[in-house]
C-alpha cells in the first residue's frame, strides 16, 4: 500500500486499547487508578470498505489528534464512520460524517465500525496468541506489520515474498535498528 493515497469512499474510524490485564500484572506493576482504559495504549485505525486500513499509536483522544489523523489519511468529500466520541465533532465540513452510537445498536444499514472491528479482533488474536507481550515502545512495529499483512491479505504467500523481497534488495538492517536503539529513519 502506498499511505500517500488517500483513502476515500467509504472510511470507518476506531480506536482500540491495547494492554495488559491489570488482574494479570506484578502488584508493584498495577495501577491503582480505576479500570478499563487506565495504563492501556490508544491505537486509531482507519480502514477504508474493501481497502486498505491504517493505523497510528496516538498519545491520546483529543479532537485534534484524531482528526488530524484523519485529515492526514482521508480524501476529503469521503463517508467516514465513527462512534460517537466527542472528538470527531466537527468533521462535516470536509467529510459526510456519520456517527454509531454503540450503546444504541451497532450496524445501522451501511453506517458501522465493524470493518475496523475486524482488523482490532484479528491484531488483538496476534498479541494474546504470538506476543505475548508488547510494550509501549515496540507496539507500532507489531502494528506496522499486521496493518501490512492486512492490506496484502488478498495477495498468495509468493506475492507477499517476491513484495518483500523486491523491498529488501540493496538495503540492510543492523542489530541497533532491529532492537530500536537507532531507529530507522522513516519509521513511525
Amino acid at each position: 500500500g502506498n499511505s500517500s493515497i488517500k483513502l476515500s469512499g467509504i472510511v470507518e474510524s476506531d480506536e482500540s486499547y491495547i494492554g495488559g490485564k491489570e488482574k494479570n500484572k506484578h502488584a508493584h506493576k498495577k495501577l491503582r487508578r480505576g479500570r478499563g482504559t487506565v495504563g492501556k495504549l490508544i491505537v486509531q485505525g482507519l480502514i477504508q470498505r474493501g481497502g486498505e486500513v491504517r493505523t497510528k499509536v496516538q498519545p491520546n483522544q483529543k479532537k485534534r489528534t484524531l482528526q488530524a489523523e484523519m485529515r492526514a489519511h482521508v480524501a476529503p468529500g469521503s463517508k467516514v464512520f465513527t462512534d460517537d466520541l466527542k472528538s470527531y465533532e466537527g468533521l462535516d465540513g470536509d467529510y459526510v460524517h456519520r456517527m454509531v452510537n454503540h450503546a444504541v445498536r451497532y450496524v445501522e444499514g451501511e453506517v458501522h465500525t465493524n470493518s475496523m472491528e475486524n482488523f482490532w479482533s484479528l491484531f488483538k488474536r496476534c498479541i494474546h496468541g504470538t506476543w505475548v507481550q508488547i510494550t509501549e515502545p515496540h507496539l507500532f512495529r507489531y502494528l506496522d506489520e499486521q496493518t501490512w499483512r492486512f492490506n496484502r491479505r488478498k495477495q498468495d504467500d509468493e506475492g507477499r515474498f517476491k513484495w518483500a523481497i523486491g523491498n529488501v534488495i540493496g538495503k540492510r538492517l543492523t542489530w541497533k535498528e532491529l532492537i530500536g536503539q537507532n531507529p530507522v529513519v522513516g519509521s513511525s
